[in-house]
C-alpha cells in the first residue's frame, strides 16, 4: 500500500529533508488511509524547514503556495507538496486564515488541523505521532474535531460537510460535542463556495454509507442551509462508483426543481445534460423504452435510469434483454449511419431549404431504427418522393 510510486517521492523528500538537518514527516489523509489499509495517492510532507530552507535542499521546485508555506518539491520519483509547521491567524471569511505563522513545532501544526484522523503525522520509518488520539479514533470508527470542535468550525466552516463526506466514506460516526458544534455552526456553511460544496457532494455520493452521510446531514441541520432536498431514507441502498450517477440521483428526488438545484452547485453543462439525459430515460421506462429510447440514450444512462427505478421499487417494463444487446441488434446505431443527408433530400424534392429538412431527417430517423424504412438510398428515395410529400 505504501509502496507506490506518491510514497516513495515522499520518502525520498524527507529522507533528503533529514539529511539536511530538518525534522519532515507525511501528514493528512494519506496518514489516516494507511492506517485504514485505503490506498492514498495524494502523499503530503510537512517540514520544520521555512520554505526557503526547503528550496534550498532540492534542486526543481515550484512555489506553489509560498504565501502558506507549501513548495512543490520535483525529484526522480516524482512531486511532492512539502509544507512548513505553521499556525493559522484570525479567520474571518469561515474558510481560510487572514495568514499563517511558520513554527519549528509539529505539535503546534497537527493541533490546527481538522479531525483527529487527520491530525496523525507518520515519520519515514513508519511510526506515528499522534497527539490528539487519532488512531484510537480511527480504530472506534468516530470522526471527532482537534480541540475545540466550535472554534474548528468557526474558522472554516466547509470542514461539517468534510464531517459528513467522511461519515459516508468511511462509515463513521461523528462524536456528540463535534456534532452538537455542527448544529450550532450549520448556518456558516451558506459562507462556503458553491464550488467547495460541490466538490464535497462529489465524494459523498461515491460513500460506501451514503445513507449514513445524509443522515448527518439531517441530524446536523446542514440540510436546512443547502440546495435541494436530502431524506436519508431515500438513499438506504444507494451505492455507486460514478459521482454523477450520485448527481442524477439527487437530481431526481428534486422532482420539478432539479435545473434550479444543480445551479446551485455550479455542475457543468456535461454533468447536467448526462443528468437530464438520465432523467428522460427514467421517465420513458415508466412506459417501457422503444427502439428510439435505445438509440438515443447511452448505455450507462440506460442503465442508471433501470437502477433508479429498481431503488424506488417502481413497477416498471423493465428490458427482458441486456441493454447492449438490445442496442446492437437496432437498424443503426449512430446518426452518422444514416445513409442520406439533407442536401440529398433538397436535390430529390426540389423544394427550397427550411424547418421541413430537419423535421424530414428527424421522421426518417425514427422509421428506420423503428425497422420501417430500409437504410438505403433508393428506398428512403422513394418514400420521400411517394410517402413523406403525400401525407401532407
Amino acid at each position: 500500500m505504501q509502496n507506490n510510486k506518491e510514497w516513495q517521492a515522499a520518502y525520498s523528500v524527507i529522507e533528503q529533508l533529514e539529511n539536511a538537518g530538518f525534522e519532515a514527516v507525511i501528514v493528512g489523509g494519506a496518514v489516516r488511509d494507511a492506517i485504514l489499509g485505503r490506498p492514498a495517492h495524494d502523499v503530503d510532507v510537512a517540514t520544520n524547514a521555512m520554505p526557503d530552507e526547503v528550496k534550498s535542499v532540492f534542486n526543481h521546485t515550484v512555489d506553489i503556495g509560498i504565501q502558506h508555506g507549501t513548495v512543490l518539491v520535483i525529484v526522480p520519483a516524482g512531486s511532492v507538496e512539502v509544507t512548513t509547521y505553521r499556525t493559522d491567524g484570525e479567520y474571518t471569511d469561515h474558510r481560510r486564515p487572514e495568514e499563517v505563522q511558520f513554527v519549528r513545532s509539529l505539535k503546534d501544526d497537527l493541533q490546527r488541523r481538522d479531525f483527529t484522523m487527520n491530525a496523525i503525522a507518520m515519520r519515514r520509518d513508519g511510526s506515528f505521532v499522534d497527539f490528539y488520539g487519532g488512531r484510537q479514533d480511527i480504530e472506534a470508527g468516530v470522526i471527532r474535531a482537534v480541540g475545540d470542535a466550535q472554534k474548528r468550525f468557526s474558522e472554516d466552516a466547509l470542514r461539517m460537510l468534510r464531517a459528513v463526506r467522511f461519515s459516508a466514506q468511511l462509515g463513521f460516526l461523528i462524536e456528540s460535542e463535534t456534532l452538537q458544534a455542527m448544529q450550532d455552526k450549520a448556518n456558516t456553511i451558506s459562507w462556503i463556495a458553491k464550488e467547495r460544496k460541490k466538490a464535497e457532494l462529489d465524494k459523498l455520493w461515491v460513500g460506501k454509507d451514503v445513507f449514513n452521510g445524509i443522515r448527518k446531514l439531517e441530524e446536523s441541520s446542514l440540510v436546512n442551509y443547502l440546495s435541494g432536498t436530502f431524506q436519508a431514507e431515500d438513499w438506504c441502498k444507494f451505492n455507486t462508483q460514478d459521482k454523477l450517477l450520485g448527481w442524477a440521483y439527487f437530481s431526481m428526488l428534486q422532482d420539478d426543481h432539479w435545473l434550479e438545484v444543480l445551479g446551485d452547485y455550479r455542475l457543468s453543462n456535461k454533468e447536467i445534460a448526462f443528468v437530464k439525459a438520465v432523467l428522460a430515460a427514467f421517465k420513458a421506462l415508466k412506459n417501457g423504452w422503444t427502439n428510439m429510447d435505445y438509440f438515443s440514450h447511452t448505455h450507462q444512462e440506460l442503465e442508471a435510469a433501470c437502477y433508479f427505478a429498481e431503488l424506488r421499487q417502481l413497477d416498471v417494463q423493465m428490458p427482458q434483454q441486456s441493454i447492449q444487446e438490445i442496442q446492437k441488434k437496432l437498424p443503426i446505431t449512430h446518426k452518422q449511419e444514416l445513409i442520406v443527408n439533407g442536401t440529398d433530400l433538397l436535390k430529390w424534392s426540389g423544394i427550397k431549404g427550411g424547418p421541413w429538412v430537419k423535421e424530414a431527417l428527424q421522421e426518417m430517423l425514427e422509421a428506420v431504427v423503428n425497422g420501417e424504412l430500409q437504410n438505403d438510398r433508393q428506398h428512403i428515395k422513394n418514400w420521400i418522393e411517394h410517402d413523406y410529400f403525400k401525407k401532407e
